[in-house]
C-alpha cells in the first residue's frame, strides 16, 4: 500500500508540474502577444504616434493652403490695384508723386 501512495503522490506531482509548466507557457505567450499587440510595428502605440503626425501633416497643410490664398490676394492686388502698388512704392521704397517731398524720420539715438 505505501509503494501505491507513493505512485500516485508521485504521478500527481508529476501532472501539477506539468499544469505549472503548460500555465507557464501559456502565460508566456499570452504575456508576448499582449506585447506585441501594444509596441509592435502595428500595434497601439504605433497607431497612436501616426495619428498624432496626421493631426500634425493636416495642420501644417492647412496653415499652407491659407497661406496660398493670402498670396494669391496680394498677387491680384499687385496686378490689379494700382493704390495698393502706390501704396508699397511710397512705404517701402520712399517713392513719390512729382512735387512731393519725402522727410524721413530717424529715431534718436539714446546715448
Amino acid at each position: 500500500m505505501i509503494t501505491k501512495k507513493k505512485t500516485r503522490s508521485s504521478s500527481e506531482q508529476i501532472a501539477n508540474t506539468q499544469k505549472k509548466i503548460i500555465q507557464g507557457v501559456l502565460f508566456l505567450i499570452g504575456f508576448t502577444l499582449i506585447f506585441i499587440f501594444i509596441f509592435g510595428n502595428h500595434g497601439l502605440f504605433q497607431l497612436y504616434k501616426l495619428e498624432k503626425e496626421k493631426k500634425s501633416v493636416i495642420n501644417y497643410i492647412s496653415n499652407l493652403r491659407d497661406e496660398r490664398e493670402k498670396l494669391k490676394i496680394e498677387k491680384n492686388k499687385l496686378e490689379n490695384d494700382m493704390k495698393y502698388l502706390e501704396k508699397l512704392a511710397r512705404e517701402n521704397y520712399l517713392m513719390s508723386k512729382p512735387g512731393e517731398k519725402v522727410f524721413r524720420v530717424l529715431p534718436n539715438k539714446e546715448k
